[in-house]
């Protein structure tokens, strides 16, 4: 990813990229990808952000976990065409084990609804945000429509359900709200992750609306979730990140080769139907809910300037610094 690391914008960062060579081969690499409106990127990067794995596994037991997640994946898969008929409990079961299987341990503090249209929103760090997110609430996945085209992990989101979002056609979007509208009202939860984007923990992006037009659409409770990792010892890791140029067999190799690794899932109070008056507050209501006390940063935007009054004239104003203001809200266009 050509963004600056988050040392470049005044985030500590990790220890030196030199230290977090894993020897994993290069594998479903994350696409290059240039921040816009319409499709938001981390500045986090593997050199800049991602702790070394230490102490570290030996080898074969790192395969062996590996191997472990495999057959766990495989095995659900393969129950996928059961569909309502198995018990949610067993899938949030299974999905706490595909994230035990990978030597992580989880912990989950508080419960979303069990039944009903519910629309789970959480930060966005790692690939195990998945099965731990399904670990609070199953549920079908709004995943980029790029992932479709990945071997075997393309073919396996789309058979497990999963809506697909097209970041490249703004047109699509509106359609892409009702078909996760449509399958709130039908008592389906939908799981969704507002940034747009992974982000290594230490610093979070911010909520994208419109998602949450599907919920006001629906009438149904918005359910924020934190997601964190941290170490044994309770210090916040970047181990389990998924970042920047990182592969995906890098980032699982990286993370079975950890120890002492913590996954957590805050299930926070959920935000009720009606409670909010438009997409614009309740996305914020959801993200400060979901990162309050996070560390966040503002992505670079597309450089524009907006004219402002000043006592000589005219100046020219970053439209960051506008944004940033406080303003009166008004009709907005229907946007990520």
């Amino acid at each position: 990813m050509s963004t600056p690391s988050l040392g470049a914008v005044g985030i500590p960062t990790a220890t030196p990229a030199k230290a977090r060579t894993t020897g994993a081969p290069a594998a479903l690499a994350h696409p290059v990808e240039v921040a816009t409106l319409w499709r938001p990127s981390a500045p986090c990067t593997p050199q800049g952000c991602v702790d070394a794995t230490r102490p570290a596994r030996a080898v074969p037991l790192a395969a062996l976990r590996i191997a472990a997640v495999l057959l766990l994946l495989t095995i659900g898969f393969l129950l996928t065409p059961l569909g309502g008929r198995i018990p949610g409990g067993q899938v949030r079961r299974w999905s706490r084990w595909v994230v035990r299987a990978a030597g992580v341990q989880v912990r989950i503090d508080g419960r979303a609804a069990s039944e009903g249209g519910l629309l789970l929103v959480a930060n966005h760090v790692s690939w195990l945000d998945i099965p731990l997110l399904a670990a609070v609430r199953p549920a079908r996945m709004l995943a980029k429509s790029e992932i479709r085209q990945w071997p075997v992990a393309g073919w396996m989101t789309a058979r497990s359900g999963a809506l697909f979002i097209d970041r490249d056609r703004i047109r699509a979007l509106p359609d892409t709200v009702a078909r996760i509208a449509e399958a709130l009202r039908a008592g389906e939860a939908v799981a969704v992750f507002p940034e747009g984007s992974t982000w290594c923990g230490r610093a979070q992006g911010h909520f994208r609306r419109a998602a949450f037009q599907a919920a006001l659409d629906a009438g149904v409770p918005v359910q924020p979730v934190r997601l964190r990792y941290r170490t044994a010892q309770g210090s916040p890791s970047t181990a389990a990140a998924f970042v920047g140029a990182d592969s995906l067999l890098t980032s699982v190799w990286r993370v079975v080769r950890a120890r002492e690794l913590v996954a957590e899932a805050d299930v926070r109070e959920p935000i009720a139907p009606g409670s909010r008056p438009d997409r614009r507050s309740l996305a914020r209501a959801a993200e400060v809910s979901a990162l309050l006390g996070a560390h966040r940063v503002q992505v670079p935007r597309p450089s524009r300037s907006v004219a402002r009054p000043a006592k000589g004239g005219i100046r020219a104003v970053p439209a960051a610094v506008v944004e940033e203001a406080p303003s009166v809200p008004s009709p907005e266009p229907l946007t990520a």
